[in-house]
């Protein structure tokens, strides 16, 4: 099938590894350009040059507590591909820890890179966007959002949060052509989760309990997600608005 992604340019940010760079990886290859974003300058220009260079990717520095970063990628984006079809707004997990023992600085931490600069990256995309012929901003939140992940409390506060906050957008700039989709990535493969089985008293134990909890009992890879979020990007989704669409193995028991 052919998602219409040939020469469309999209930003994704926190995109030098992981789920990012994965979407990244399967938007190139179907044809798009993108501009990648990471706090490390040397990991985000290794990223860039892994999918193909400058004529595929661009990579740019930026940390999204800095508020002048979303105008940044936008900037980056017309001036090397001429235009914005897209983003793909990706900031990482918060620390781990439950949300009655993690202290106030690591909560406001937390709140300016995970909760307001995704905002700000959403409200300018969607902004640019509403001026041209429309686009589509996916969310990479978690599924904590809809069902609480043990450990993980500030991320169980803040990712519900996000989803209300993609549903405002998708409402008020859809009537413009925007499309907004939050995607909820279970257990992917990635150094976060590598990281959270790592910290278990037992490893081993806890991996395998998290895939007899996943009705495909196995963690899923990360292209599986950059797959399903690149497709969510392209206008061959382009009825699909307003939504979170897990991307889990079954893991999520909600209907």
């Amino acid at each position: 099938m052919d998602l219409g992604l040939t020469d469309r340019v999209y930003v994704l940010t926190g995109a030098s590894r992981g789920l990012g760079f994965a979407t990244a990886r399967c938007l190139v290859d179907d044809g798009a350009k993108v501009v990648l974003s990471a706090r490390d300058a040397d990991a985000v220009a290794a990223a860039a040059r892994d999918l193909g260079g400058p004529e595929h990717a661009v990579g740019l520095t930026a940390d999204l507590v800095d508020p002048e970063a979303p105008e940044r990628l936008v900037a980056a984006a017309r001036h090397h591909f001429g235009r914005l079809d897209g983003a793909l707004v990706s900031v990482g997990g918060p620390p781990a820890g439950t949300a009655a023992s993690v202290d106030d600085a690591r909560w406001r931490e937390s709140f300016e890179t995970v909760f307001l600069g995704t905002v700000r990256v959403v409200r300018t995309v969607a902004g640019v966007l509403a001026e041209g012929d429309g686009g589509a901003i996916g969310l990479v939140l978690s599924t904590s959002a809809r069902s609480p992940v043990p450990g993980l409390g500030i991320s169980n506060g803040l990712r519900p949060g996000l989803v209300g906050m993609a549903k405002d957008v998708a409402d008020e700039y859809g009537p413009r052509g925007v499309r907004v989709v939050g995607l909820l990535p279970g257990r992917i493969r990635t150094d976060r989760s590598e990281q959270l089985f790592a910290a278990a008293a037992d490893p081993d134990q806890a991996r395998a309990e998290a895939e007899a909890g996943i009705p495909l009992r196995r963690i899923g890879e990360p292209a599986e997600f950059g797959t399903v979020a690149a497709f969510v990007l392209s206008p061959a989704a382009g009825y699909l608005t307003g939504i979170t669409v897990p991307v889990d193995g079954g893991a999520l028991r909600s209907l």
